[in-house]
């Protein structure tokens, strides 16, 4: 974890900023010898220490040479008076200009015999002399006394002077050139900037150059002071909110790179957004990739296990280990702290990942609620919330001793109120009054040395008289490895995996404000929420500081990520394979969803509709006959169910049959003067139903060759048509679909009159699919809009804004959980039909303008030509045949194991796959 990476490197130092307050800040240092208090000059000389004298925005701190001395911090509210001291005659000490004094009632002993531990305050008045070693009291002194005058000041009138004094060295120091790596690096961007680290802000400026990104803290100079980043060692590039304001931006690195994260914060949103910008193209990186990185549909269909998952959420979500105000959440999953057996098969283990910590508890929630009924607005059912900076540390506080000191003042918390036992734990955020904390990442990751008191720090006695250890961990744990293995055990377990989503539901998604939130239980206090109010349009100091203080002390929501239900993940044997293809999967539906939902059936992979053990991998296509067979663009292709025949539609206004076994052409027949769009046979092929730009549908017979009957069905062209059981359905440019009663018995003269229902949408409809067991309908219209609409009844279930332009295809899966799309903005998506949320999306090489299903693979015909097939589970293309036309492939259709594709150049090509399927869709 980044966190205790970073303890680790602090300990490695005896000054840190964590001896301060939170957010205190550094600014320099002084070679100094230090004269403690003494009762003779002699004496004092005798015990005289050599050091560096550290200016901070509200003490001054000496750190001694020799590690057996303590820090000495002086507080400047504390500080009496401070001058220099008029040189003596004869005094070894009092030389002109060299020698200052502090006097201060109070001195603050840190890190005693050089082990963290609490502070020593040691009050009463005293005179501490410092002599420096190298520069003059006017350049130390006055610097010193500047912050002591803001010292004297109220709170908020001390921040405002600070940030004043911090702007403006900002402004007078410039970037240290001899930092730079290669002196022909060409600076693009310099900076004012903040590096965030926990509890401690570091001003500096940062500097972009074609090369590298460098940060040089204002606190020191000289090349071994500044960070640097090998732009092709940063990985992503992510945009952070910080203390409700939208200015940070945290670089995350490869394993390569020497500087694994690093968190700056600028002066204004447009400065941050001009610096990502800038590393985003100067380092090569793909905005969409790090955007939208398809982490759904590898959650659901097991690539990356629920914990990465989380990880990835908590990361869109502006959280981050290096900001305690937003440290990424976890969920407890386990609620069984007593038994000698962890059950994972039992329901009664795991806790009801539908409610929130707080609601867990019936009686508790009871008295929330008639609290929250007296309540005027804004009103909230937790005055506490389930992630802040302290609940952080409580669980870290055996390993994070210098970030717990400083959050605390530089005392442990009682011994009684620390992270004793996890039942003890679990128990309070079931039973307290205000305790409903959740989990963080390391519950679930690492060796749990978070749990040891491996330093044998004195944290104190408890009421029972014993001394806080380890945390005591319960009896199915044998020992912290074990305790954060089974952790991880049952958060990756089936039934974990089967109700996370509801979990994230409450914490990232749509019940996390408003009335689902208040249907939930799940109502904060309404500054934790992103967006309650705008600090940049906030003048008055004391206002602006509560709300900072509000977030430091009581913590932040998450930004929301969906205003829709979570997709549910697949039921999979082993969460943790990286399944390499679609044969090894092994999917069994969980159960339905309730009410509407349930109309998309069970949640089970969407390859269920394949009997996976007759799936082959993917091999090749290889062409087995090419024909040209029209003088302007295909529109559709149909192979026969006897694969005898190939029939099509063009601009050409021809209807047109292929005899695939004689190799030419058998019939052409001109319906109408206009365009015919689709082309259905039925009838053992002994009809074809054929839909026109003109407005009408035709029902031809092969067998008599004459039109049996005509359907003037639409108001616009007839865009498209497909049969599904007893129903044909048509859609057109008139922005209506209508659902039409078929019998292959039927006498078609009596046609016009079944129409069954007509589904009414915004813009031109383009494209249809059908659910194979015909319950559902998807459109996809001009205006990039996806339908869904229930074939039964014929009313809208969902409606998803997908693409920037006209819907080439879509299609749904077997399993009724998923809808694939591709549009004119040359994006594949890939979307859960239940929430309309994009579990995929990808911005492909070339526009996808016509889809089809073989097995559990996509076929693509493409605008340059080109016939791909794609694998939607491992979101890899398996099989790419460049130039299968010449010109864009306009249409597929699939049969047994046969394609036929058609294109812009007239042809029809029939292709055959190398290894044959044994079973087809």
């Amino acid at each position: 974890m980044a966190f205790l990476e970073s303890c680790n490197a602090n300990e490695r130092e005896r000054f840190s900023p964590l001896d301060l307050e939170p957010g205190e800040i550094y600014f320099e240092e002084f070679a100094v010898i230090y004269y403690p208090p003494a009762s003779s000059e002699t004496d004092a000389i005798n015990k005289q220490q050599r050091g560096k004298l550290k200016i901070c925005s509200k003490s001054v701190v000496f750190e001694p040479k020799e590690a057996k001395y303590s820090l000495l911090k002086f507080p400047l509210k504390n500080v009496k008076k401070l001058g220099e001291r008029q040189a003596k005659l004869f005094s070894k000490i009092d030389i002109q200009g060299k020698t200052f004094f502090i006097e201060s009632n109070l001195t603050v002993k840190i890190k005693e015999k050089n082990i963290v531990s609490p502070f020593v305050y040691i009050k009463g008045v005293e005179e501490h002399i410092f002599r420096l070693v190298y520069t003059t009291v006017n350049a130390c002194l006055s610097h010193i006394a500047q912050l002591h005058r803001a010292s004297t000041l109220d709170k908020i009138e001390q921040a405002s002077m600070i940030n004043t004094i911090v702007l403006a060295r900002q402004s007078k120091i410039t970037f240290d050139a001899s930092c730079l790596e290669d002196f022909h690096e060409k600076r693009l961007i310099e900076k004012q900037a903040d590096r965030i680290t926990p509890l401690v802000t570091t001003p500096g400026r940062v500097v972009l150059t074609d090369a590298r990104l460098y940060f040089q803290p204002f606190s020191a100079t000289g090349p071994m002071s500044s960070l640097k980043i090998q732009l092709k060692h940063i990985q992503q590039v992510v945009k952070r909110r910080f203390l409700l304001r939208h200015v940070g931006v945290e670089i995350l690195c490869t394993e390569r790179a020497s500087l694994k994260h690093l968190y700056l914060t600028l002066k204004n949103q447009s400065e941050r957004d001009e610096l990502y910008e800038n590393i985003i193209s100067n380092a090569g990186l793909d905005m969409e990739s790090m955007e939208q990185e398809n982490v759904i549909l590898k959650w659901q269909t097991g690539l990356i296990s629920n914990y990465d998952y989380l990880l990835y959420l908590n990361r869109m979500a502006d959280r981050s280990f290096n900001d305690l105000t937003q440290y990424p959440v976890m969920p407890w999953v386990v609620a069984d702290h007593h038994s000698s057996k962890l059950d994972l098969n039992k329901e009664s283990t795991f806790r009801d990942l539908a409610k929130p910590i707080g609601a867990l508890n019936s009686e508790r929630l009871a008295k929330l609620r008639e609290r929250y009924d007296e309540m005027a607005e804004p009103k909230f059912l937790y005055g506490s919330h389930y992630s802040t900076p302290c609940y952080v540390l409580f669980y870290l506080s055996r390993v994070a001793l210098e970030y717990s000191l400083c959050l605390h003042g530089g005392r442990f918390d009682q011994p009684d109120r620390m992270f004793n036992s996890i039942a003890e734990t679990w128990y309070n955020c079931l039973h307290g009054a205000s305790d409903f904390k959740e989990l963080i990442p390391e519950f679930y990751d690492g060796d749990g040395e978070f749990l040891c008191n491996r330093q044998n720090i004195n944290f104190g006695v408890r009421q029972n008289g014993r001394a806080v250890s380890d945390v005591e961990l319960p009896p199915w744990a044998n020992g912290p490895k074990d305790f954060i293995a089974k952790m991880r055990s049952a958060l990756e377990c089936d039934w974990v995996s089967r109700h996370l989503h509801l979990w994230i539901d409450l914490i990232f998604g749509y019940k996390q404000v408003g009335y689902e939130a208040e249907a939930a239980d799940n109502v904060f206090y309404y500054l934790t929420y992103e967006g309650s109010v705008n600090v940049e349009n906030i003048d008055d100091l004391n206002e602006r500081n509560s709300y900072e203080t509000q977030i430091m002390e009581f913590g932040q929501t998450p930004k929301q990520l969906f205003t829709e239900p979570h997709p549910r993940r697949y039921h999979i044997d082993n969460p943790y394979s990286m399944l390499p293809s679609p044969k090894d999967v092994r999917l069994a539906p969980f159960g339905q969803r309730s009410n509407e939902a349930a109309s998309f059936g069970e949640t089970a992979s969407p390859y269920s509709g394949t009997n996976s053990s007759q799936r082959k991998d993917w091999q090749t296509l290889q062409p087995i006959l090419s024909h040209s067979l029209h003088k302007d663009c295909i529109l559709d292709v149909h192979l026969s169910p006897d694969g005898k025949h190939i029939f099509s539609t063009s601009k050409d206004v021809h209807f047109k049959m292929y005899s695939v076994k004689e190799k030419h052409q058998a019939r052409s027949i001109n319906l109408c003067n206009m365009t015919l769009s689709k082309c259905i046979p039925v009838n053992d092929s002994k009809m074809v139903i054929v839909s026109s730009w003109d407005n009408s549908i035709y029902f031809y017979s092969i067998e008599y060759g004459r039109i049996l009957d005509t359907l003037f069905a639409h108001e616009d062209a007839v865009s498209s048509l497909l049969l599904s059981g007893n129903k044909l359905i048509s859609s057109s440019w008139d922005s209506d679909v209508k659902v039409w009663h078929y019998s292959s018995s039927m006498n078609f003269r009596l046609f016009n009159q079944d129409c069954l229902g007509s589904l009414e949408h915004d813009s031109s409809v383009y494209c249809m699919a059908a659910a194979l067991d015909g319950s559902l309908l998807a459109t996809g219209t001009k205006d990039g809009g996806v339908w869904l609409w229930h074939l039964y009844d014929y009313y809208l279930l969902k409606h998803h804004r997908c693409h920037q332009g006209r819907v080439n295809s879509v299609i749904i899966s077997p399993d009724k959980t998923q809808l694939y799309t591709c549009g004119s903005d040359g994006y594949f998506k890939i979307l859960d039909s239940y929430s309309g949320i994009e579990t995929f999306s990808k911005k492909m090489d070339d526009e996808i303008r016509c889809m089809g299903r073989l097995d559990a693979y996509l076929i693509f015909g493409t605008n340059a030509g080109s016939v791909c097939v794609w694998d939607p589970f491992n979101f890899c293309q398996v099989d790419y045949i460049p130039d299968a036309h010449h010109g864009a492939v306009t249409t597929l259709h699939v049969q047994n194991r046969n394609l036929v594709t058609g294109g812009e150049d007239g042809r029809v090509v029939l292709w055959q796959e190398v290894t044959s399927f044994s079973a087809y869709l």
